[in-house]
């Protein structure tokens, strides 16, 4: 029997966070240095857990890439300077809620794109591991079975829980979560994607244009009562 067999619910609780957290912040430094193919015994010794940890966490190295994945857009890396990550803000959209009228809740969504789609953009390891998929998928099609196995809510579950906090204290309307959130990716993250895929960085004017407009046109859709 496999590792991965032995704990089909991963451990919960402060001390599993940390170590899983650990886990992940390995992964994403080998996978980003030597590719898919690096060893799960190799990505334990860099968290310092043991390779049953590893797959109690995550079941295979398949489950744990594409969390890697779903945290690199989440959570980029905040660069040299450090800082807080992108998805921080948007996880306090939630107090927007305790306020009164659309403009405050329209602002906290700006306040929040405006951090999570400039990290996005400048993050270079999230370009690198954009880029690291595409290379692998020859060699390892694994990959895009496991993304394609799970959902959006369950890759970006920063953004995903805002928006259901949001929903359930009345100030958006959201019938279809799963909807909501990649429409939310394809308006302000996707497009930055595509250009880094050539090598390519948005310029700052049509960034913002491209933030304000892509907000206005979520909660136009979204916001409770529109």
């Amino acid at each position: 029997m496999s590792p991965a067999a032995t704990a089909p619910q991963p451990p919960s609780g402060p001390r599993a966070a940390r170590k899983r957290q650990a886990i992940v912040t390995a992964a994403r430094t080998l996978f980003l240095r030597e590719g898919f193919g690096v060893g799960m015994d190799a990505i334990a010794a860099e968290a310092g857990v043991s390779k049953v940890t590893v797959y109690n966490h995550f079941g295979s190295k398949e489950a744990l890439f594409t969390a890697v994945i779903a945290g690199a857009l989440d959570h980029p890396s905040s660069g040299p300077g450090g800082g807080e990550d992108s998805a921080a803000p948007l996880a306090r959209l939630a107090e927007a809620a305790d306020g009164d009228g659309d403009g405050e809740l329209r602002t906290a969504f700006m306040d929040a794109a405006r951090a999570w789609v400039h990290a996005v953009r400048d993050d270079r390891e999230v370009a690198a591991l954009r880029t690291l998929v595409s290379a692998e998928l020859h060699r390892f099609p694994e990959l895009g079975e496991a993304w394609r196995h799970d959902s959006p809510t369950g890759h970006h579950p920063v953004v995903a829980g805002a928006l259901r906090t949001l929903t359930e204290r009345g100030r958006l309307d959201i019938p279809d979560l799963e909807v909501a959130t990649l429409q939310l990716y394809a308006l302000l993250v996707h497009p930055h994607m595509v250009f880094g895929q050539y090598g390519a960085v948005m310029d700052d004017d049509l960034t913002e244009r491209l933030l304000v407009s892509g907000v206005d046109m979520f909660l136009a859709q979204y916001a409770a009562g529109a």
